[in-house]
């Protein structure tokens, strides 16, 4: 028998509980105490420090400093969006980069950090550095827009604008009829409201996304007269009117 077993033989606790009976009373020593004691203290403190560095850059990287700080959206979708009612309307109430692709909720905002990672590989190959290659990509770049905000069906869109808060009397006959009927068919906001912020691919059709993301069938035909946006209007400008008007 070795000494371990006979020191649990000895107080009848098995071996393996014998060993923890030790363990615990080697931790409480005043010397092994100062010792754990000091590694706790300087292991908080430096997780502290870790969390709030960490915290304070995801937050900057929601500022719209840091999302035009790269030239391909500064002279690209950055333009478009200041010709916008999200950047500058009646109100003073402008939505940011962050506002409109970055959920607020911790987990879902950590997500969309983890796949942005993709956006930096892109940014070393150079994928859209010109404005041709951006135009070239920008249907296919819209269309992972349109498809991740279906997914949450308009989350962002969500955090500001809600049917319950809507004064249904302050709006013109025209879009509180277009807002009653979404909301009675269940739509979410970018099925309606694709162009919004940025202008849309030149090849773009309503109909065929609808396709593609398979929502045709949810568009009543009278619906979707009213909600399409080459229908609604050939130019942007009364497009944009036309939606918040």
């Amino acid at each position: 028998m070795n000494k371990t077993q006979s020191m649990a033989s000895d107080i009848n606790l098995p071996t393996g509980a014998g060993n923890m009976k030790r363990l615990w009373k080697w931790f409480w020593r005043p010397a092994s105490a100062s010792r754990w004691g000091t590694v706790f203290l300087v292991g908080g403190v430096a997780g502290i420090i870790f969390w709030g560095g960490f915290n304070t850059f995801m937050e900057y990287t929601n500022t719209m400093q840091f999302c035009i700080s790269c030239h391909e959206m500064k002279t690209n979708v950055y333009q478009e969006y200041k010709e916008s009612v999200h950047y500058k309307n009646a109100s003073g109430v402008r939505a940011t980069c962050a506002d409109c692709h970055v959920p607020k909720e911790w987990t879902p905002k950590l997500l969309r950090k983890i796949q942005a990672s993709n956006e930096i590989y892109h940014k070393i190959a150079g994928s859209i550095d010109t404005r041709e290659k951006f135009v070239d990509k920008r249907m296919q770049l819209a269309r992972n827009v349109w498809r991740s905000m279906m997914e949450t069906d308009s989350r962002e869109c969500r955090n500001c604008h809600d049917y319950d808060a809507m004064h249904w009397e302050e709006q013109n006959r025209k879009a509180r009829m277009k807002m009653k009927r979404a909301e009675k068919e269940g739509l979410t906001c970018i099925e309606c409201h694709q162009g919004i912020a940025h202008e849309l691919p030149d090849d773009y059709d309503f109909e065929e996304e609808m396709e593609k993301m398979g929502l045709s069938s949810r568009l009543n035909p009278d619906l979707f007269d009213r909600f399409n946006p080459t229908k609604i209007s050939n130019s942007k400008e009364e497009h944009q009117h036309d939606q918040f008007s």
